[in-house]
């Protein structure tokens, strides 16, 4: 079976845009080969920096020969059907078509279509130049004198060749020719652009790799990746350091180089005085360079630094490394500054009085320093929202009511809220908005806060994902929750909801956090009168209490999805009033329990069946006792499965007020005995009216009684 080899070289693509460009062309291109009728055995996408390329193996050497009936009208049809028929077909003519006779429908048109099969270099030629000039790069440009005319070609860097052969192993593989906006494919690549910058000629991909790896160009990215990991965990590792490891980094660095040379750099000592996320951010976001640490350290660096180069300097890679250094250095410089500013004094503070008062701040310390000129310079936080300052208010009168609830300390809970956002005016988080909350805590600490209090200013924003920490400590709890409540009140007080995929302020990851919080820290709480308490700091917010709470049922329904709770389970025990998601989680997880048992597998099967027949009863308007009228029993199943109905209604109540949900279940297990008794035994549709109402009464007793813990309707099983 034949293999085709597809190279689109160009000037150096962005990084961030590399494998998701080459995962678009093999998907694109296989896409477009097998709508054409051709089918291939396997494909894979390759990147570098400046080039995507594809293999793919066991290509059908042509399409087949394809015929078909295409149906069309009843042959008395209107003349616009018969038109577009014709239209879809393809056929210019009626008389084109052929006539079938269906004994119930009578005659109606149908076209024979045959096609031929084509050649598979004739399909690529014809695919690979639409998807080059249809490719969904997040930005392009045009070049060159072509450029000013209307619909030439657009990449996301300048088009400089494309290969492009096809062949079977045994033969020599064919140029598939085809051209675009002057540039024509071929079988010549070029390799590295310093180290071999000549032209190279391919014929399929073995040896295309190999001649691109001779000439200092490493196709496979994850390849790349490989020889960057491993050089730069020697290299600090014969220096006696432990390289400080960073995926993105790593995946970003080697889409910046085709042949990865590791190298190690250093900067002064003093530098060291600045944190330790500090200088990582610094070299990582204007070197795009690895820190190291000394080895076994846990968080202290070294003054030593990894950099990836793209070529084999003769001197070693001495000059390269100097001149890193010389950038780092000038960074850090810049860093050092801002970190010892921020341990300063504002030059404006008699400006920050007012402010401090609002918020009982010391303007001796330089945190409080930051807070007050937050809310001093009203830094807004959404148009419609107000501010920084006002928004911090909020949150703390919230995170205050939050404070009993959690087991925090009122009077911790409240400074913490005070200085939570207080590094946003900082110079170090100016620069790297990424630190946020990080040096809030550090400048916490070196102002002497209690610990709890730091660690709030830090962990108030987790968790920032599905896989990120929950804040445990009660003080970080509560202005966390605090936090976020603020957030998704206020956006649904102004009507800002997510929509589809759309949630630009990340809404349902604020939903989720406070599931996650309350849920995994085993925290009650009421989310009707807290939602009540914080739409009261918006304008006509308080008719979304049941909007929002239903939000937070959807979220909760994915978090314990995630964890492996059936989506039955957790509708049966939802009710558009569930406002206590703890408890919600403990009725799945007593549910599932009991469904786990032969019990509560049969129990499950009797009462749907009694729910079922009630339903179908109901339905009809067939009559149904108000209540249950032991005189009108008949039988001893009746008899048993009213005192079951008694006992288990009592004890499921009083295990449920007791919040024992465990025992709750256990205690409706009992009717299952019953419920089966009765269904065998007796027969609900009895021709005595009253005898039949009063046994559909029973059954209602059965439904009421499990309706207590869950709907049993909505289970599946």
């Amino acid at each position: 079976m034949p293999d085709l080899l597809l190279e689109l070289r160009s000037e150096e693509i962005p990084a961030r845009m590399q494998r998701k460009a080459a995962g678009d062309l093999r998907k694109m291109l296989a896409d477009g080969l097998v709508e054409a009728g051709l089918t291939y055995e396997a494909a894979r996408e390759y990147w570098t920096p400046r080039r995507l390329a594809l293999d793919i193996r066991g290509l059908t050497a042509r399409s087949k020969n394809i015929r078909e009936e295409i149906k069309g009208p009843s042959t008395t049809a209107p003349e616009q059907a018969v038109q577009g028929f014709l239209r879809k077909a393809g056929l210019s003519s009626i008389a084109e078509a052929h006539v079938h006779s269906d004994p119930k429908k009578g005659d109606f048109y149908v076209a024979h279509i045959s096609k031929p099969g084509r050649a598979a270099e004739e399909i690529i030629a014809e695919l690979v130049p639409g998807i080059i000039k249809n490719f969904p790069w997040p930005k392009s440009m045009r070049w060159g004198p072509a450029s000013a005319k209307p619909g030439s070609l657009r990449w996301v860097r300048p088009l400089q060749s494309i290969v492009c052969t096809f062949g079977p192993e045994t033969e020599e593989p064919v140029v598939v020719d085809f051209e675009i906006d002057g540039i024509r494919s071929g079988n010549v690549t070029y390799g590295h652009r310093f180290h071999a910058p000549g032209p190279i000629t391919v014929r399929r991909f073995d040896d295309y790799v190999a001649k691109l790896e001779a000439a200092k160009v490493v196709l496979d990215a994850d390849r790349r990746k490989e020889i960057i990991l491993a050089d730069a965990r020697n290299i600090a590792f014969a220096n006696g350091l432990d390289l400080v490891e960073d995926e993105g980094l790593l995946e970003e660095v080697s889409g910046l180089v085709e042949w990865p040379v590791v190298l190690m750099g250093e900067f002064e000592q003093d530098f060291l005085t600045i944190p330790a996320e500090v200088i990582r951010l610094t070299i990582r976001a204007n070197q795009k360079c690895f820190v190291t640490r000394p080895h076994g350290a846990a968080e202290d660096l070294s003054n030593r630094f990894i950099l990836v180069a793209n070529i084999e300097a003769k001197d070693g890679g001495k000059e390269i490394a100097y001149g890193n250094g010389k950038v780092v250095r000038a960074r850090l410089s810049d860093a050092l500054y801002f970190w010892k500013t921020d341990q300063g004094e504002l030059p404006d503070l008699d400006q920050l009085v007012e402010s401090a008062a609002n918020f009982d701040l010391n303007l001796k310390k330089p945190l409080d320093q930051r807070m007050a000129r937050l809310d001093h310079l009203n830094v807004t936080f959404h148009a419609k929202l107000g501010t920084q300052g006002a928004r911090v208010a909020r949150i703390k009168r919230l995170a205050e009511e939050l404070a009993p609830v959690v087991g925090a300390d009122p009077a911790l809970v409240a400074r913490a809220a005070v200085l939570a956002k207080a590094d946003l005016q900082t110079e170090v988080v100016g620069e790297f908005p990424e630190l946020q909350g990080a040096m809030g805590r550090k400048y916490a600490l070196l102002q002497g806060e209690h610990p709890s209090v730091a660690a709030a200013t830090e962990e108030h924003y987790k968790p920032q994902g599905p896989s990120d920490r929950v804040p445990t400590d009660p003080v970080s709890v509560a202005v966390a929750l605090a936090d976020k409540l603020d957030t998704l009140t206020g956006f649904w007080a102004i009507d800002e909801k997510p929509t589809g995929s759309k949630d630009p302020f990340a809404l349902r990851r604020a939903a989720l956090g406070v599931v996650r919080i309350l849920v995994e820290n085993r925290i009650r709480l009421g989310l009707t009168s807290i939602f009540a308490k914080a739409f009261a700091n918006f304008a006509g917010g308080a008719g979304q209490i049941s909007d929002l709470l239903a939000f937070f049922h959807d979220r909760l329904k994915v978090y314990l999805r995630d964890q492996g709770a059936r989506y039955d389970l957790i509708d049966a025990v939802i009710t558009p009033r569930s406002d206590d998601l703890l408890q919600i989680v403990r009725r799945v997880e007593a549910l599932g329990s009991l469904l786990d048992t032969e019990n509560g597998r049969d129990l499950l099967a009797g009462t749907k069946r009694a729910a079922n027949i009630l339903a179908a009863e109901e339905k009809k308007k067939t009559l149904v006792a108000d209540g249950v009228e032991p005189a009108l029993f008949r039988e001893d199943a009746e008899k048993k499965l009213y005192a079951a109905v008694n006992q288990a209604e009592k004890e499921a109540g009083q295990a449920i007020q007791n919040e024992d949900f465990s025992t709750a279940m256990l205690s409706l297990s009992v009717l299952r005995e019953p419920v089966d008794s009765f269904f065998e035994g007796v027969l609900v549709n009895d021709e005595d009216q009253a005898v039949r109402a009063n046994r559909l009464a029973l059954l209602a007793r059965i439904r009421a009684a499990t309706d207590q813990v869950a709907d049993f309707s909505k289970i599946v099983g």
